[in-house]
């Protein structure tokens, strides 16, 4: 193999590894799927790390799938269940609020212990790298790195397109160990990777479990109450139960109320967001829905419902299946209905990439609610429910309604625990019927309504809970420390300085790209990785041109990096979606892509120059760490902030560049 097969097959095991912990852990471990950036910095820390600890002439790192094996075993024989009651922010699980109860270890053990053990893992991986980056000059070396990353991203993007389950990344982790850690292969390594496949496939093979794009999905007949069906747990939670309409209407009433609160409706066309496994669907049907379009995100859900649900919804010739997200959709079509439902479309994981993002974040945004109130007939109608855990929540919902639609809705409300509630509203207020018991919310109180900028529906204030505060203060102090052992005072990265700000404002930089994309065209796995590979290849298209043609000098590329962000600032995303589909992908990639580009055309630059090589480029990961962590701040300022943000950082880069570097032409 030579040096630059290697380094692309390390790169690809790195960025393969990364997002198959991210994945993975998410699945495994309750809530832990809400802060998959959490498992993302601990990446970031160890790659940079593992940069930082690169050596010629030390062994190879054996450690690193010893560790993975270890921290598989803990995930799997050690479960998980942390307590998040906090009201400041909403992760939803199961509706009984015993159900929170911690069991296993507890927290201040599992999460540092999770975190470390994925630092140490990924640190190994950067070692692999950094070890072909001291045998290639330096944008060579950032070139097959690049390719090699894109290869990693490409193999699990075909994986999760493919429903793979967590065997088949086991045998893809574990055999690209045994060729990199060739030719002495020790013992432990050897029962290492067996260990870790061995593991993984004692999951997969588990009755009733499959995979889909987003979830651990777990599917198993029993009974809710005395109605027989099949519940649906995805990530170990709750999610579903598949049953009759009839049976489900018996059971719970609240699903057929949105029927009743309508009048002058003759239903022939209805739109169901998030209707899963169908029994929404079915219901539809039962109350005189002449044809259903029926959206759900998550294929394998639909997929179930196809097999398993007993009315065989999707099979009636009167409904049409979209996978899709529920915004994306609404963006998509030019068709009015008489009823637009969102049927308990709360996800249960992060658009990854963007730490506070949820699948669903942009279906409840006053600009979301003004797209469905535009699709409706005139004597159109909207309805949502849900168990929303929180009066207040309940409270922004309808104020969000009242403002949208210029009159209150009906709220069939059931308070307690779940806070389970029905809001319907009509185009006209005289299609409303709402019963007397009902509106016993006023409409103007509770948190004001979200927004497509700010779209944190269960984040009550603006605020950062306190939660996220102390992991992240802890994160860093426990990052600062790791690398004052590993890499020895940190006054020895001070001449790559710059290089660790245009780490952190690019990580920005890229979150930004996620939540507008993920607006722009859905939330869907697909556009998440369709970005992730753009941002690469942006990347790697910056890369070529600094090593093929001459460049402008560092002070001409900063010039036209803020000249990118200020495009990206002047241009809203309101503008954005008027635009059509080509001609709004165009724009959207131009936009983002503009200073990608000539960032990475300075880091370049800057990179050629310097004398250690992985010294600068673990400097420039650990900054994309704290990028991750300051990637908090949209929760106070909103995602279009954060490009003040960046452009502040890159700022800060400039001012601390080099004198030599600075005064460079090309």
């Amino acid at each position: 193999m030579t040096i630059r097969q290697r380094l692309v097959a390390s790169s690809a095991l790195m960025l393969f590894l990364e997002l198959a912990l991210i994945r993975w852990t998410g699945s495994n471990i309750l809530h832990l799927s809400y802060f998959t950036n959490f498992v993302l910095l601990g990446s970031f820390l160890g790659i940079g790390l593992g940069f930082l600890r690169t050596r010629a002439d030390r062994r190879l790192p054996y450690y690193s799938p010893v560790v993975l094996a270890l921290l598989v075993i803990f995930v799997t024989f050690f479960p998980v269940t942390v307590d998040r009651t906090s009201n400041e922010v909403i992760y939803f699980s199961a509706v009984d609020s015993s159900f929170l109860v911690p069991t296993g270890p507890p927290i201040w053990i599992t999460l540092p212990l999770i975190f470390l053990a994925t630092a140490v893992a990924l640190m190994g991986t950067g070692e692999l790298v950094g070890r072909c980056f001291l045998q290639l000059p330096r944008l060579d070396a950032y070139r097959w790195d690049l390719i090699g990353s894109l290869t990693g991203i490409a193999a699990f993007t075909a994986l999760s397109y493919l429903h793979a389950p967590p065997l088949a990344w086991g045998l893809v982790v574990a055999a690209a160990y045994v060729v990199l850690l060739r030719p002495r292969l020790p013992w432990p390594v050897s029962a290492a990777a067996l260990v870790l496949v061995g593991t993984l496939a004692m999951e997969t093979l588990a009755p009733n479990v499959s995979w889909s794009a987003y979830y651990k999905v777990e599917a198993e007949t029993s009974s809710y109450g005395n109605v027989q069906g099949m519940h649906i747990k995805v990530n170990g939670v709750d999610h579903q139960f598949v049953t009759t309409a009839s049976a489900r209407l018996q059971a719970e009433p609240q699903y057929g109320v949105p029927y009743d609160r309508i009048a002058n409706n003759t239903l022939d066309n209805v739109l169901v967001v998030g209707a899963g496994t169908g029994t929404d669907v079915a219901i539809a049907l039962a109350k005189g829905a002449k044809h259903v379009d029926a959206v759900e995100i998550d294929k394998r859900l639909l997929e179930i419902g196809k097999e398993r649900n007993p009315d065989r919804a999707y099979q009636d010739p009167r409904v049409t299946t979209h996978v899709n997200d529920g915004r994306a959709f609404l963006e998509r079509v030019d068709k009015k209905f008489d009823l637009i439902l969102f049927a308990l479309p709360d996800s249960l994981t992060l658009v990854n990439g963007a730490s506070s993002l949820r699948l669903e974040s942009y279906l409840f945004t006053t600009e979301a609610i003004a797209s469905a109130r535009e699709h409706l007939t005139s004597d159109g109608a909207f309805a949502m429910y849900n168990f929303y855990r929180e009066a207040w929540l309940v409270e922004r919902l309808q104020r969000t309604l009242t403002e949208v639609f210029g009159h209150p809705p009906c709220v069939d409300a059931n308070p307690g625990a779940s806070q389970q509630a029905v809001f319907t509203v009509a185009r006209k207020p005289e299609n409303q019927r709402c019963a007397s018991q009902t509106g016993n919310v006023a409409a103007t109180a509770g948190p004001a309504p979200v927004s497509d900028d700010r779209p944190f529906l269960y984040l009550k204030d603006r605020a950062i809970p306190q939660l996220y505060t102390v992991a992240l203060g802890l994160i860093l102090v426990a990052s600062l420390l790791a690398v004052r052992v590993v890499a020895g005072p940190l006054r020895t990265m001070r001449p790559h300085a710059d290089l660790f700000f245009l780490g952190t404002a690019f990580f920005l930089l890229e979150t930004k790209s996620v939540a507008t994309f993920a607006l722009l065209f859905g939330t869907t796995w697909v556009v998440n990785a369709i970005v992730f590979s753009g941002v690469l290849l942006a990347v790697l298209a910056a890369v070529e041109v600094t090593q093929r043609w001459r460049t402008p000098r560092l002070a001409v590329m900063y010039a036209l990096l803020g000249t990118g962000l200020l495009l990206a600032w002047l241009v809203p995303n309101s503008w954005l979606l008027g635009l059509p589909i080509p001609l709004r992908a165009i724009t959207a990639i131009t936009v983002a892509f503009l200073p990608i580009f000539a960032a990475n055309i300075v880091f370049a630059k800057r990179f050629v120059d310097t004398v250690a090589p992985t010294t600068a480029f673990g400097a420039n990961l650990l900054g994309a760490m704290v990028g991750g962590c300051l990637e908090y701040a949209a929760l106070l300022v909103g995602y279009h902030a954060l490009l003040i943000v960046a452009a502040l950082l890159y700022a800060g880069a400039f001012i601390l560049m080099p004198r030599a570097s600075r005064a460079a032409v090309t």
